[in-house]
């Protein structure tokens, strides 16, 4: 118990501190690099309450790869920093009012919770001891909270499509495929690919954009 108290300990300091410090990091890469770091400590504590999966999760999607996605995101902009920063004192007001309610709406939470008696039980009753954790959270999450599931699922839909529909621009001169023209295409829209003999040059009956002979199109030898 020692071990597994020390150990707990270590992983939950380093989370806070690298939680605190990716908000109080100056560069930008840094603050990358300390989420990543603050979400290998967090899946040291997820297998450490028996979530396995849950660790396996958080290593494998958020580090593996939205944390290096932001992290490619961040190096490839080169954003001008020092030129974000200016002006940024004139905002120092209502930024310190908005986060002292924040401040005073955690303190209030933190301060009047309290754990159910019923809460221990629920928990051990949600997950059977015969089966593997994962088909715990299946069950779980597939049956009764299978609706909110499928809510959450729609909403990461329609930001994925405002998201695209917002970025999304199209310039004057690039050329773009539209299906109902290639669709409505005639024989005589089409381009011809002409075999022109060395030394001969096009007839006449060519350049204006007439039909083609068999001989042109090289159909005899």
């Amino acid at each position: 118990m020692i071990v597994a108290a020390l150990f707990f300990y270590l992983f939950a300091a380093v989370l806070v501190a690298c939680a605190f410090m990716v908000i109080a990091s100056k560069n930008p890469v840094h603050s990358v690099l300390y989420l990543i770091l603050a979400f290998v400590n967090a899946a040291g504590l997820f297998m450490m309450m028996g979530a396995e999966f849950l660790a396996l999760i958080l290593i494998v999607v958020y580090v593996g790869a939205v944390a290096v996605l932001f992290l490619f995101v961040v190096m490839m902009l080169d954003v001008d920093f020092a030129e974000l920063k200016r002006g940024v004192l004139q905002y120092l007001p209502i930024g310190m009012l908005i986060g002292g309610i924040f401040l005073a709406e955690l303190l209030f939470v933190v301060g009047a919770w309290v754990i159910g008696s019923g809460v221990p039980k629920a928990i051990v009753a949600a997950i059977p001891t015969n089966i593997s954790n994962t088909e715990a959270i299946g069950l779980v999450m597939y049956t009764r909270y299978v609706y909110f599931f499928e809510i959450a699922g729609m909403i990461l839909l329609v930001a994925m499509i405002g998201a695209i529909v917002l970025t999304l621009q199209h310039k004057a001169r690039v050329k773009r495929q539209v299906i109902a023209d290639q669709n409505a295409r005639t024989p005589a829209m089409a381009m011809e690919v002409v075999k022109v003999r060395s030394g001969q040059g096009l007839g006449s009956n060519l350049i204006g954009g007439g039909a083609a002979t068999n001989d042109s199109l090289g159909g005899n030898s």
